[in-house]
């Protein structure tokens, strides 16, 4: 895995601020980034979802019409149990209740408002990183199981 691999990376934003939009791609950018869709109509998600096929997806919790949490289980019928699509939550909502739910609902990781953009970035790098050994593995096994013979 190189670092070549993670920068190719599509990332899909969906946030209602446009201010939150226009700051995670600007980071995203800076940091070399250049696959990223953004959404501030938590209702296109889905359809953004299928159409760019994300590797990893920023996901606000509060937004009108369809909050995060709806958005995070109607993912869950759209993504494979066998895959490892990476959500990272990005909220003001600091609660305990609020990172239980969205830890249960499937995302894999979460970061409250404002937050500290170092910090952010590593954790998208993290979660990338995961997502791509995760998929080298896959393929490993997809290689590997037409071999192996049980009697």
């Amino acid at each position: 895995m190189n670092e070549t691999e993670i920068l190719n990376a599509k990332i899909l934003i969906i946030d209602d601020a446009e201010a939150n939009l226009k700051l995670l791609e600007d980071l995203l950018a800076r940091e070399g980034f250049h696959q990223i869709i953004s959404t501030a109509d938590s209702t296109r998600a889905i359809d953004l979802f299928k159409a760019f096929e994300p590797d990893l997806i920023l996901l606000d919790l509060m937004m009108p019409e369809l909050d995060g949490y709806a958005v995070l289980e109607m993912l869950s019928r759209h993504i494979s149990k066998e895959e490892y699509l990476p959500v990272l939550v990005l909220t003001a909502d600091a609660t305990i209740a609020a990172k239980r739910k969205a830890l249960a609902l499937g995302a894999k990781d979460f970061l409250t408002k404002p937050f500290d953009t170092i910090e952010a970035m590593l954790r998208v790098w993290n979660l990338l990183e995961t997502r791509v050994l995760y998929s080298h593995l896959k393929s490993l096994n997809t290689e590997i199981k037409p071999i192996i013979h049980t009697k």
